[in-house]
């Protein structure tokens, strides 16, 4: 048998990748003859219009069946891990090191017979951490992706790659054990101002067919203050209620959702948030301090914006309500009003944007009783 024969049935016979001393042990050819016949192993492969495919994966090589084929050959390959056991390691390799106790949060309790399996498999490493176990991917893990070294961040990409091509972003985030979030359409601006990336925006109240569908699969809906009961019929996961009319609503928001997503959110980008809200409230304070005129809030969501900016109040003051008009017991709230609140029904812009023109219209409206 020549010195080629014997790689090329190493290499098959291996079913992974196997390393240029193995080879070199094998044959009991030195090294760099070796690369040579590998090399000239891999040209006689790409050349022959062969289904399979011999990579160079740095001082490893592993016979492959080409990507092309991989789909057409799922129903004859040997099904080493099953679904459950995948996605344990998808999470694994996503998210290493993880602790095992924080894969069990994940994944339930089921998946301690995963990390053994993979363990044993030799994909997976575990050694101790504090009172739990470090749970990382192996070299064995890396020539099962075709990478060339078990890097972190290499890793990563591979893995949304390979998910991007089997599915939409609710198929990336059940398998790398992010949460699928979606959002009211008021409250998208909420994600940017966290940094959030992966989400989908949704009608809530009043959802189309296709909208239903895609809500009854969510983790997480963000919607207004006191809407849960209204969206709970057309959602099963978890929903956060958000207020938006002050400023510190909105810090609150952004806290809540920083805290509720860890896994989602842009630390840098809600640190960011917070402080630009923090700058611009100041700025509305600051012009509030030397108004004399007393105002009478017509509720409580005017009183709050009052209080925010310590204003006087009084029950002979100017009267302040909110446009929409009929409070839902049916009472004309603006009869009477002289300064109007614009409310989300009437204003545009960003959630920052909206506040903004709160803090504005009431500002604005005192002005004319001040000169």
């Amino acid at each position: 048998m020549s010195e080629l024969e014997i790689i090329e049935a190493a290499l098959f016979a291996a079913g992974r990748a196997v390393s240029l001393e193995k080879l070199a042990k094998i044959t009991g050819k030195p090294k760099k003859t070796i690369m040579s016949i590998v090399q000239e192993l891999m040209e006689a492969y790409s050349s022959r219009g062969s289904g399979l495919e011999i990579l160079d994966l740095g001082d490893r090589y592993v016979m492959q069946v080409k990507p092309e084929y991989s789909e057409l050959m799922r129903e004859v390959a040997p099904k080493e891990l099953s679904a459950p056991k995948l996605r344990t390691l998808s999470m694994i390799a996503y998210h290493q090191p993880l602790l095992q106790s924080e894969l069990i949060d994940m994944r339930g309790s089921g998946a301690y017979d995963h990390i053994k399996d993979l363990i044993e498999r030799g994909f997976v490493e575990s050694i101790p951490s504090g009172r739990s176990r470090q749970l990382s991917t192996t070299s064995l893990f890396a020539d099962y992706f075709g990478l060339k070294i078990n890097d972190p961040k290499a890793i990563k990409e591979k893995i949304l790659e390979l998910l991007r091509s089997q599915g939409g972003q609710s198929e990336i985030n059940l398998w790398i054990g992010r949460k699928t979030i979606a959002v009211t359409p008021m409250y998208e601006s909420l994600m940017f101002m966290c940094g959030i990336k992966d989400y989908f925006v949704a009608n809530a109240y009043s959802p189309s067919k296709e909208e239903i569908s895609r809500l009854l699969e969510v983790d997480v809906l963000v919607v207004s203050a006191g809407y849960s009961d209204a969206v709970r019929q057309h959602c099963d996961g978890e929903i956060l209620e958000v207020h938006s009319t002050t400023f510190d609503d909105l810090i609150e928001a952004v806290s809540l959702l920083e805290e509720e997503l860890p896994d989602e959110v842009n630390p840098k980008t809600v640190e960011n948030t917070i402080q630009k809200i923090r700058e611009t409230r100041e700025k509305y304070v600051s012009s509030s301090v030397f108004t004399k005129t007393r105002v009478k809030p017509a509720t409580e969501m005017v009183s709050r914006i009052v209080n925010d900016l310590s204003l006087g109040i009084s029950s002979d003051g100017v009267l302040v309500a909110p446009d929409y008009g009929t409070s839902k017991s049916g009472e004309k709230i603006e009869k009477g009003a002289a300064i109007l609140i614009p409310t989300h029904r009437s204003v545009e812009g960003d959630l920052l944007e909206r506040v903004c023109k709160k803090y504005e219209s009431l500002l604005e409206g005192l002005k004319k009783f001040e000169e």
